[in-house]
């Protein structure tokens, strides 16, 4: 029996920095899973489109695909916008959409990685104060996980978590910063939780001019590769309910 394809879904953005991490992130879940078959769409502003990517698969005669959104959260596009492109593919195709990425142990892991690539030791950990940085929505939903993934951070030790948002939703990531410092933490590290960059992320770096330690994205971290991974087989399972069913 054939493995269903990988179909990963992403935003697309105008910003060449946004495509080129999504393919180094795949590449490295293609090197993570030999003889799995992975493919990329983008919603807007880069090809291949979900959509042609679909009809493509559907002409090879492919029949089982699990489509997994590239999103950190589940806020409108993967409640609204991925159904919608997906309920138009080839009716050949048998599609599960998968979960999205967070939230995950392995992506506070993956946090933890960029904090100490960009110089964080371990010894500065209870007096460094980190800024959880996302996109924001408008979503009650996906601002609560953020929330929540800060709550749970904190707990292992870092003098203080917390959450911002880029756009959307507040605070921002330069008046967090400012509450941390006013807090008493004696450094302060922005954490972007974001997959790529673009126009949001490159607003948290402005933002977190004033901290001591500035994190890169997510990106093509082995961590999100498993994360990917994790999501693609839980949709596999025989009681995730297929898409339109």
């Amino acid at each position: 029996m054939h493995k269903p394809v990988l179909l990963v879904i992403a935003h697309g953005s105008r910003d060449p920095r946004h495509a080129a991490t999504v393919h180094a992130l795949v590449r490295r879940v293609r090197s993570l899973r030999p003889g799995l078959r992975v493919e990329t769409g983008f919603l807007d502003f880069n090809v291949p489109s979900v959509q042609g990517v679909l009809e493509s698969l559907a002409a090879e005669g492919v029949q089982d695909v699990v489509a997994l959104p590239l999103l950190l959260t589940r806020a409108f596009h993967a409640k609204a916008d991925i159904p919608a492109v997906l309920s138009q593919a080839p009716s050949r195709l048998r599609i599960r959409q998968a979960d999205v990425l967070g939230p995950s142990p392995l992506l506070l892991r993956a946090l933890e990685r960029r904090l100490r690539e960009a110089g964080l030791r371990p010894a500065d950990r209870s007096r460094t104060g980190v800024v959880l940085a996302s996109a924001g929505s408008t979503d009650p939903e996906a601002i609560a996980v953020i929330a929540e993934i800060a709550r749970e951070w904190w707990h292992t030790g870092w003098c203080a978590v917390r959450p911002a948002f880029a756009s959307a939703s507040l605070p921002r990531t330069e008046d967090a910063v400012h509450e941390l410092r006013a807090a008493g933490c004696a450094r302060v590290a922005v954490a972007p939780y974001v997959l790529a960059p673009g126009f949001l992320p490159d607003r948290i770096a402005r933002g977190a001019a004033e901290a001591d330690v500035l994190a890169a994205v997510l990106g093509p971290a082995r961590e999100v590769a498993r994360v990917v991974l994790e999501r693609y087989d839980e949709a596999r399972l025989p009681m995730v309910t297929a898409l339109g069913a």
